[in-house]
């Protein structure tokens, strides 16, 4: 049975590997954190009985102490809990789901004490990446994407050498402002910029999406991740989100990641790599 710790377990990618989770069956979860959301937590920690839980408030762990006083978990608080969780010792893998550069250091320990990492933070990268993938290949660890797009090009780089790859197209859907006009823009409120398309994601990616700073930083994840420069990756718009991205090679051909949105897919790709494990996820027709 793997075992994995979840940073950012009570946000939109950390709920929905807990699905994985629970339909997997063969994946036990020891660590969790999250930020204040000790209500969600609770229900976690009595469904998943995970050893170690943090939180980032010293006083939202007290209250949650309190609040699972009959259960076997421990409760921490801070840094120092988000770094306790990511170095958990029977951990293999560590989910990586926190927003913002809180993130880095709890991966390089994670890192440091060979733990493989399911990558959902950009700024890991973003800001780091420069530490964090030498880290990586002197420790032997994996850095596997969880974004929908990185890991379309991981799949699709699988059984090809680097050398072979001409240039990466990353996809990108438009966000909720495709389409629009400049004088339309003008009076969008943040309400708008929450209503992606295609994807059900946690607020800032939201915005971010909807402003396309996102794929400025996936263009940054991507050159750290697959050692690609920048002028190699294109960005190409494709708003049904159905072709994750690509990857053009050297001689003329193009292999492509494809599949329904859902996060579930990179996420469960992720946790079981190398393996594919069956899913009840919803499965695309080419013939639609």
């Amino acid at each position: 049975m793997k075992k994995i710790a979840i940073l950012g377990s009570t946000g939109s990618i950390g709920t929905q590997t807990l699905e994985v989770v629970r339909e997997n069956g063969d994946i036990e979860v020891l660590g969790l954190a999250a930020g204040s959301n000790i209500k969600m937590l609770e229900e976690q920690i009595r469904e998943f009985h995970p050893q170690i839980v943090a939180v980032w408030s010293e006083e939202k762990a007290d209250e949650l102490r309190v609040n699972v006083a009959d259960t076997d978990t421990k409760i921490v608080a801070g840094m120092d809990g988000l770094l306790e969780v990511a170095t958990m010792k029977k951990t293999e893998i560590l989910v990586t789901a926190v927003v913002g550069m809180i993130g880095i250091r709890p991966t390089i320990e994670a890192i440091k004490a060979g733990k493989d990492i399911a990558l959902a933070n950009k700024e890991t990268l973003v800001t780091a990446g420069h530490i964090i993938m030498p880290l990586a290949k002197k420790m032997g660890v994996s850095i596997l994407p969880v974004d929908s797009e990185h890991s379309a090009i991981f799949q699709s780089l699988q059984g090809n050498r680097h050398g072979a790859v001409h240039k990466i197209l990353l996809t990108a859907s438009g966000g909720p402002f495709r389409g629009k006009k400049s004088e339309e823009l003008m009076e969008i409120k943040v309400e708008d910029a929450l209503k992606h398309p295609n994807w059900s994601m946690g607020q800032k990616i939201s915005v971010d999406s909807a402003s396309m700073m996102n794929k400025g930083f996936e263009m940054i994840e991507a050159r750290w991740l697959f050692g690609i420069p920048s002028e190699r990756i294109e960005i190409v718009v494709h708003p049904q989100s159905i072709v994750h991205s690509m990857v053009a090679y050297s001689d003329g051909s193009v292999k492509a990641q494809l599949g329904l949105p859902d996060m579930r897919l990179p996420i469960r790709y992720a946790l079981n790599y190398p393996e594919r494990l069956p899913s009840a996820c919803r499965k695309m027709s080419v013939a639609d």
